[in-house]
C-alpha cells in the first residue's frame, strides 16, 4: 500500500517542480524547453496511471503486480535500454556539431530515455507477450 502512495507523491513533486521551473524561467522559453515540458507531463501521466492501477489492485485484494505485469515491465525496460543507446549516440553526434549546450543535451537524453520507456511499455502492454 505504501508503494502506491509513493508513486503519487513523487509524481506530484515532479509536477510542482516543473511548474515552478516554467514560471521562474520567464519569457525565455524556447521550442526545446516546451518539448521538455510536454515530455515531463507525459511521464507524470504515466506514473499516475501506474499508481492508479496498483492502488485499485490493492483495494480489490489482489497483488499490486502480478507475473504478467512484471514480465511486461522487464521486456519494456530491456527494449528501452537498447533503444536508448541509439538515442545517446544521436545526441553525441548532435553535440559534436556544437549546436546545443551540453546540459541541454543531457536533459534531453534523460527525458528521451523516459519517453522511450513509456512508449515501449505501451507497445508491450497493448501488443502482449508472445509465447516464450
Amino acid at each position: 500500500m505504501k508503494k502506491s502512495y509513493l508513486v503519487f507523491i513523487v509524481a506530484t513533486l515532479v509536477l510542482i517542480s516543473a511548474i515552478l521551473w516554467f514560471y521562474n524561467s520567464g519569457t525565455s522559453f524556447k521550442i526545446l524547453d516546451n518539448l521538455h515540458l510536454v515530455v515531463i507531463f507525459v511521464v507524470v501521466f504515466f506514473a499516475v496511471f501506474i499508481g492508479v492501477r496498483r492502488f485499485t489492485s490493492e483495494r480489490r485484494g489482489e497483488p499490486s503486480e502480478d507475473e504478467l505485469s512484471k514480465k511486461i515491465m522487464q521486456k519494456a525496460s530491456s527494449a528501452s535500454y537498447y533503444i536508448s543507446l541509439y538515442l545517446w549516440l544521436l545526441l553525441m553526434y548532435i553535440a559534436d556539431k556544437g549546436k546545443y549546450e551540453t546540459d541541454v543535451l543531457f536533459g534531453s537524453g534523460i527525458l528521451g530515455m523516459a519517453l522511450i520507456f513509456f512508449l515501449t511499455w505501451v507497445f508491450f502492454y497493448f501488443r502482449g507477450l508472445r509465447n516464450e
